[in-house]
């Protein structure tokens, strides 16, 4: 199933986690660097831990903390080969040096199927955006984190990010990665802001969005699910490149080639979730 939703929720409290895990998110990511104080990093730790050690019903990420720092070595020494955890998210990528690092020590862990995911959330980040995508197999997508670079560089508006967004998209599209999903929205209660940020995301190519809230969920998932509108059109389309190949013009004057189709078959299969 194409994931459009990421629920993140702080690694030290066990209570929000279980809760986390039946709010209905697509995956849920448990995260140990920001949302986590100093003094409570080794708790987080270990509470992830035994939670993990056993399989979950639902793709469960975990965010490390820095790279750079000790914390990240023993995160993933703790968590890599336990059977509950399905993605790691590496906080502050800079370089692909780093992806192939942290590939190299979890894949013997994990039985080399653990898949690894980039945050590229400065401006260097953001500049090496390909080459931190196509670094290594085991990195299965990129994504922003707004917050930090938004204050790397010094923005006030939201608009500012655009580039930084389009070159992000670009460069998965450019590895074979998935699009990335969009950087959360941090007002919990302002969701008619989130659905109109969503709608511009789509616009730019994010597919999906991480979250911070479980009532922000909905709102995501039925901004970046297609229309019902969006569902006839591309119907239209496959049934009519069915019966005849090539391109062509619909009665309704619209003109359709492969690109055309390719895009119209993509939407069908978000629209199954497959």
């Amino acid at each position: 199933m194409t994931p459009l939703t990421w629920l993140y929720v702080p690694g030290d409290r066990p209570p929000v986690v279980a809760k986390a895990l039946t709010a209905g998110a697509d995956v849920v990511v448990i995260d140990l660097e920001d949302a986590v104080a100093p003094d409570r990093k080794a708790y987080a730790r270990d509470a992830t831990a035994e939670l993990l050690a056993q399989p979950q019903p639902q793709p469960v990420h975990v965010r490390v903390n820095a790279l750079d720092g000790p914390l990240a070595a023993a995160d993933l020494k703790a968590l890599a080969a336990l059977p509950g955890l399905t993605g790691l998210r590496l906080p502050k990528v800079t370089s692909p040096a780093q992806i192939t690092r942290i590939a190299a020590h979890t894949a013997p862990a994990a039985g080399g199927a653990l898949a690894l995911y980039a945050l590229l959330e400065t401006a260097l980040g953001v500049e090496r955006a390909y080459e931190i995508a196509a670094a290594h197999p085991s990195l299965r997508g990129i994504a922003l984190g707004e917050t930090d670079l938004r204050a790397d560089l010094g923005l006030r508006d939201d608009p500012g990010l655009d580039w930084s967004r389009s070159r992000v998209i670009v460069a998965a599209r450019a590895a074979s990665l998935p699009p990335p999903p969009q950087s959360v929205h941090p007002d919990i209660r302002d969701l008619e802001g989130l659905a109109a940020s969503c709608a511009h995301g789509r616009t730019l190519g994010f597919l999906g969005r991480a979250a911070i809230h479980p009532r922000q969920l909905p709102v995501i998932e039925q901004a970046y699910l297609p229309t019902a509108w969006e569902i006839e059109q591309a119907e239209t389309i496959v049934k009519a490149a069915a019966v005849e190949r090539g391109a062509q013009a619909l009665p309704d004057g619209r003109f359709i080639d492969a690109a055309v189709v390719a895009t119209a078959q993509r939407t069908l299969s978000l629209a199954h979730r497959i």
